[in-house]
């Protein structure tokens, strides 16, 4: 599918919360579908309105209407609301339409198991698509197409980064970016905490371990074939102070630490999906 078929799509937006909003604005600003072909639906004339207002496109409160209306429907609800609002519209999908969900936990098989065989696809977006870097993880579900993929990775990376994975490994997404941005708000802040502590003052310790995390990232992403291992002995000379800091990591063994919180998370992840 081209550039100029995208523009002629109509993507509809069952819930314009957050994370919607953050989708529908990157793929706006960016042009990836024109402004007219892109619509909301809330669950009543206050949100609709408001949403209406901050988004700035047609905004209903008819979930089968805006099913009929689209080519791509996406379910934005809360998870707990997704098999009702699957539901609701399941007899307006035929195959010609995508499906396209965000509720975090709700595998391709449960919305499968109520739209029949109709094309899904799961995203696993994340809160950093607010300022268009998001990470996103996307599997396809059982009579979904590659094309399929292609069209929905095409339109997350107006957001930010998003990879393919496997159903199975959507928990473990969940976990690394789903998650993620707390951990590492975590990790900033004690750092930030740390030096404060020391004798700096926290908003400038907290720009510092912002701003190095920043460009440590983008040192990761530019690295090519080079190991991230290696980027971490091209700082730790051995006897300077980044090795004696490196060396209280690897004997409180932050490795394993790490381990546990993403595979405690994902374990969660795994038990609210059931």
């Amino acid at each position: 599918m081209n550039n100029t078929e995208n523009k002629k799509l109509k993507i509809g937006f069952i819930g314009c919360g957050k994370m919607a909003s953050a989708i529908i604005s990157g793929i706006i600003n960016s042009k990836f579908i024109a402004k007219e072909n892109v619509q909301g639906s809330e669950v009543n004339c206050d949100i609709a309105d408001s949403a209406k207002q901050r988004l700035g496109i047609d905004v209903i409160t008819d979930n089968s209407a805006l099913t009929i209306n689209s080519d791509v429907i996406f379910i934005a609800t809360k998870p707990n609301f997704a098999s009702d609002v699957l539901d609701e519209i399941k007899d307006e999908l035929t195959e010609k339409k995508l499906v396209v969900s965000i509720a975090a936990g709700v595998s391709t098989s449960k919305i499968e198991n109520i739209v029949g065989h109709n094309r899904v696809i799961r995203v696993m977006p994340n809160t950093p698509a607010f300022v268009l870097t998001g990470m996103s993880g996307v599997c396809k579900g059982k009579y979904a197409s590659e094309e399929d993929v292609t069209f929905v990775m095409n339109l997350l990376s107006n957001i930010g980064k998003c990879i393919e994975v496997t159903e199975n490994q959507m928990d473990i997404v969940t976990a690394i970016s789903g998650s993620g941005p707390a951990f590492f708000y975590k990790v900033i802040e004690d750092m930030a905490r740390a030096g404060e502590k020391l004798g700096l003052e926290y908003e400038k310790s907290l720009t510092l371990a912002t701003q190095t995390a920043l460009g440590s990232a983008k040192m990761i992403f530019n690295r090519g074939d080079v190991p991230v291992q290696t980027l971490i002995d091209n700082v730790s000379t051995k006897g300077g102070c980044t090795f004696v800091g490196t060396s209280v990591m690897y004997d409180k063994n932050s490795e394993n630490l790490f381990y546990e919180v993403i595979k405690q998370t994902a374990e969660k992840a795994h038990e609210l999906g059931k």
